[in-house]
């Protein structure tokens, strides 16, 4: 998601977004407290009927404390793995796994409903320290009413984005920081390979590529296609955001077009995943135990896509329709395996804040 997945426009829509200032549960570790902290990324959104469901259900009140974009959510967790802010992390992806996995952020639970997570999504199984929620593709998308006005196509690939014609239009997020950023680093890497991303962005940089703190400003601010970007005036008709994004701005639009006001180039896309985990040192691991089982369920897995506008990742889950009809996942996305993001992942960020920040 996520950082992410339109939070900024379904703000007033019903969905809850608790916060609290830390755990508030028993200091014992014996899961006995009736309140369970879950730390997330700002783009943690679920409809409250679903929330209630589970708080009813299971006896435990939900916290949420939302800690910025995913990579500074990630890295603040890592900081405070010794004495957590909570009990459950939602939002590290495939492009930051390894190092919550390397620092020992988590602690081994194989949520129940594991079994109905696609194959595909699976990982860690020896140790089941994470749990797969969602999926999503990292792409580019562009303004459709200044492409038309322009009389100009959209670029379709990362190779369209250093053509002279896209000069100064696109934006993305910084890959230190924000994990849309990160991951669309990765696609690079995936796209050219260690020797040829850092020519690449040469000529990115070179074709005014602009780069923002995290994808809320990117997208809400500095993109000209949102709902939230024009209303600040964003002039950048090029955003590095997600395939779900454009059915975003069709469901939460009044009057709803017939048509998404924004596309996705999917030559530009690179698939990320999301997990949650038990925190290593949380205080109270039944609750957390409790609450990981949920967002594995389908009752939350059916929830989700409209709330974050992330993929399920659960066998047989609903995908609403205007997902189907205006944001279909890119059937050929870029891809790496975990150990190669583990073996370069910080190498390449650092010499991409070289590149491209100084």
């Amino acid at each position: 998601m996520n950082n992410r997945k339109l939070a900024a426009l379904v703000v007033g829509l019903g969905l809850v977004t608790l916060s609290a200032c830390g755990s508030s549960s028993g200091s014992d570790g014996s899961g006995d407290s009736k309140s369970v902290t879950l730390v997330s990324h700002d783009s943690w959104a679920v409809s409250k009927s679903v929330l209630a469901d589970f708080e009813k259900q299971s006896g435990y009140k939900v916290h949420v404390l939302k800690d910025g974009d995913a990579g500074q959510a990630v890295n603040k967790a890592i900081l405070t793995k010794d004495n957590p802010q909570g009990d459950v992390f939602f939002g590290v992806d495939n492009t930051l796994l390894s190092r919550a996995l390397g620092n020992g952020l988590f602690q081994s639970y194989e949520a129940k409903g594991s079994d109905t997570i696609l194959p595909e999504y699976r990982v860690d199984q020896a140790k089941h320290r994470v749990t797969p929620i969602d999926s999503g593709d990292i792409c580019v998308n562009y303004d459709k009413a200044y492409f038309s006005k322009h009389e100009l196509t959209p670029p379709q690939s990362f190779d369209d984005l250093v053509k002279p014609e896209y000069k100064n239009l696109l934006v993305t997020e910084n890959a230190a920081t924000s994990s849309p950023g990160l991951g669309f680093l990765l696609g690079t890497a995936a796209k050219y390979g260690d020797a040829g991303w850092q020519g690449y962005w040469k000529k990115l940089k070179a074709n005014g590529v602009k780069v923002v703190d995290g994808w809320e400003q990117a997208y809400n601010q500095e993109f000209s296609g949102s709902a939230g970007g024009k209303k600040a005036k964003g002039d950048r008709p090029l955003v590095v955001s997600y395939a779900s994004s454009p059915p975003a701005e069709v469901i939460y639009a009044d009057p709803k077009p017939k048509t998404a006001p924004t596309g996705t180039s999917y030559g530009t896309c690179f698939r990320q995943i999301e997990y949650a985990g038990l925190l290593s040192n949380a205080k109270n691991t039944k609750g957390g135990k409790a609450l990981l089982d949920f967002l594995v369920t389908k009752e939350f897995q059916d929830d989700m896509p409209l709330n974050m506008f992330v993929y399920p990742v659960r066998e047989a889950a609903q995908v609403p329709p205007e997902f189907q009809k205006f944001g279909q996942p890119a059937k050929d996305p870029e891809k790496m395996a975990p150990g190669e993001i583990a073996e370069n992942r910080d190498q390449w960020v650092k010499s991409w804040t070289s590149l491209v920040l100084k």
